[in-house]
């Protein structure tokens, strides 16, 4: 058991080393007005300055691709969870066997690249929506197709934790409707899955670059890649910003998913 725990926290701390040594690197370079070549231990204190991401954060450029991405984001976020809340509840309550299907088809975008998926829809769509693809939020559905292995996966295990059909068919047999089934008994169950699919699709859409660039809408990444030769130090500090601001989410998830773990085995127990 020592040796187990020895080896796991050798594990956390290799990993923990991998993801904040190169953060701090950037961060250097970022926020130290301190030539590259003579970063070392010796400069490690000196001339530390947040001015390159003032800079980049006030720039006009910077807020109309940050809006656009935010807009573009609560959008995914909204027409995703529109899609797959009643697709979940309807393979868990009435069709349990078609819900391997549902799964394959959530994961081919992790099989069809992003450029593939692109040039078929915009060649398909070429003669009947070019208006539809002129709009930057054309950019919406490609996104919600994308965070689909994410956005899927965390409704479908909120689902599997509990027996919902059980509470469905309690719910029924009770005399409630099916809109105050939804409403009562299957939303409130879904709570942490639904709050985990939006951050895991708004943290997909701020981070996605080759579809916005194949379609030629300036993005936070198409943003980023601009400013690179412009303001290199400010564009790392913005990267390192989303950065850190995507690590909150994802353990704002983890706490979440973890209290409501403990919340069922307290009604376990």
């Amino acid at each position: 058991m020592i040796r187990r725990n020895l080896w796991s926290k050798l594990v956390l701390i290799v990993v923990a080393a991998f993801y904040v040594l190169p953060m701090i690197a950037m961060a250097r370079f970022s926020f130290q007005r301190v030539p590259v070549i003579k970063l070392g231990w010796s400069t490690l204190g000196k001339n530390w300055t947040i001015e390159s991401l003032v800079n980049a954060v006030i720039s006009d450029r910077f807020r109309q691709a940050a809006w656009l991405s935010v807009r573009l984001a609560l959008l995914s976020v909204v027409l995703g969870l529109l899609i797959l809340i009643p697709t979940t509840v309807y393979v868990h309550v009435m069709k349990r066997g078609a819900r391997s299907y549902v799964e394959f088809l959530s994961m081919l975008p992790y099989v069809v690249p992003p450029i593939a998926l692109v040039v078929g829809i915009s060649g398909a769509m070429k003669v009947v929506g070019t208006w539809f693809l002129a709009s930057p939020f054309s950019l919406v559905p490609f996104y919600v197709v994308i965070s689909l292995p994410f956005t899927f996966r965390s409704l479908d295990v909120s689902l599997g934790a509990i027996d919902l059909k059980t509470l469905v068919e309690a719910s029924r047999s009770l005399g409630a409707s099916w809109s105050r089934t939804i409403r009562s008994v299957i939303l409130p169950n879904m709570k942490v899955g639904i709050i985990n699919a939006s951050f895991l699709c708004f943290a997909t859409v701020l981070g996605e670059f080759t579809i916005a660039s194949l379609l030629l809408k300036f993005t936070l990444p198409a943003y980023l890649a601009e400013s690179q030769g412009n303001n290199p130090q400010g564009t790392f500090s913005v990267g390192l910003l989303l950065l850190v601001v995507s690590s909150l989410i994802f353990g704002l998830m983890n706490r979440l998913s973890k209290r409501k773990g403990q919340a069922f085995s307290g009604l376990t127990l």
